[in-house]
């Protein structure tokens, strides 16, 4: 019982970030114009990204991940990486409007989407 809502916490803050990867007008107030109260960086949520996401994608049935979740998941991952590892801008500020980040922010908004994921306020 323990480990279970230990899972489900941990899939939920992997959501919540996924939740600001995709939020242009979070990114925004929060990355580029520091005005909080929250406290984030693009470097935080790719920390959590892939912090997070290693418990994830070494247990995809742990976490009851279904085989679409899986496979949109996984699209992300790779998409999310190749932009992170990337030849792009360093800048929040320098990427966000792009066609690149615009990919990334639709992506992860169709994994929140697979997972049922609805909260606004994580």
């Amino acid at each position: 019982m323990r480990q279970r809502r230990r899972r489900k916490k941990i899939l939920d803050e992997f959501l919540c970030n996924l939740r600001i990867i995709s939020d242009k007008s979070y990114q925004k107030r929060i990355w580029i114009e520091a005005k909080g109260p929250e406290v984030h960086s693009f470097d935080n949520a790719v920390c959590d990204f892939f912090d997070l996401g290693e418990y994830i994608f070494d247990n995809y049935e742990g976490y009851n991940v279904t085989e679409q979740q899986q496979k949109i998941l996984d699209e992300f991952r790779e998409k999310f990486e190749s932009f992170v590892d990337g030849d792009r801008p360093y800048l929040p500020e320098d990427f966000i409007d792009t066609p690149e980040w615009e990919r990334i922010m639709k992506l992860a908004k169709s994994v929140l989407k697979a997972f049922g994921y609805q909260n606004e306020n994580c």
